[in-house]
């Protein structure tokens, strides 16, 4: 299976899922969130809001396919950027940090380390323009069976987040950017040595089925 992860631009918004597109608990303000769903169209909300942090700030989110199918997608952006941010009781960022607001993979792809795969884009561009750390707050009661607007607090330890502020429900978790570059560094030079010293078998995989995990 091809893995492509691209960054989010005006062009391939329609490759989010409907989740993603209409998805505003970030973008707004509580009470503009609500006029939004009741009133107003959140998928427009949230093109605006995409067009504004990349004319302002640069690219704020990430795309990732497998064979060509948009499989799930992650979002970022500068606290100030993001109105929810402040509303939550283990606000507010640090200043040297910028917010991973959102992260989805969609059902049927999930247990193969895309989710994985996002968090290290992300960290990939942050890396290159300066950012010191990425931050996120995490839900530690999510919904099993609906897609949420919080990542799971129990995903973000899983993929190298440390609690800089814990909560009963809604901690605020840490990445180093360091720390992330050389995790990835060091598992790809494990994969590099793994290949050098084995022989690439032809033989098809058997099917494994996708686990719960994001």
């Amino acid at each position: 299976m091809s893995r492509r992860v691209v960054g989010v631009t005006l062009d391939n918004l329609e490759h989010l899922s409907k989740h993603s597109r209409t998805c505003v608990f970030w973008e707004l303000a509580p009470h503009l969130k609500e006029q939004a769903e009741e009133y107003g169209d959140t998928e427009f909300e949230k093109e605006a809001w995409v067009s504004s942090v990349l004319l302002e700030w640069g690219s704020c989110g990430r795309i990732i396919y497998c064979d060509g199918i948009p499989a799930g997608s992650a979002f970022y952006a500068p606290p100030a950027a993001v109105p929810r941010a402040i509303a939550f009781p283990t606000s507010p960022v640090s200043a040297d940090a910028v917010l991973m607001t959102s992260l989805e993979v969609l059902p049927e792809f999930r247990g193969g380390g895309l989710g994985r795969v996002l968090v290290q884009s992300v960290a990939k561009d942050l890396t290159k323009r300066g950012v010191k750390a990425i931050e996120a707050f995490g839900d530690n009661q999510p919904d099993p069976d609906a897609p949420g607007c919080v990542i799971p607090a129990d995903f973000l330890l899983q993929v190298g987040f440390k609690t800089v502020r814990p909560h009963h429900r809604w901690p605020r978790l840490r990445l180093e950017l360091r720390t992330a570059l050389g995790w990835k560094e060091d598992v790809e030079a494990a994969l590099e040595r793994l290949l050098n010293t084995v022989t690439v078998s032809t033989a098809e995989p058997s099917f494994r089925p996708a686990s719960a995990k994001i």
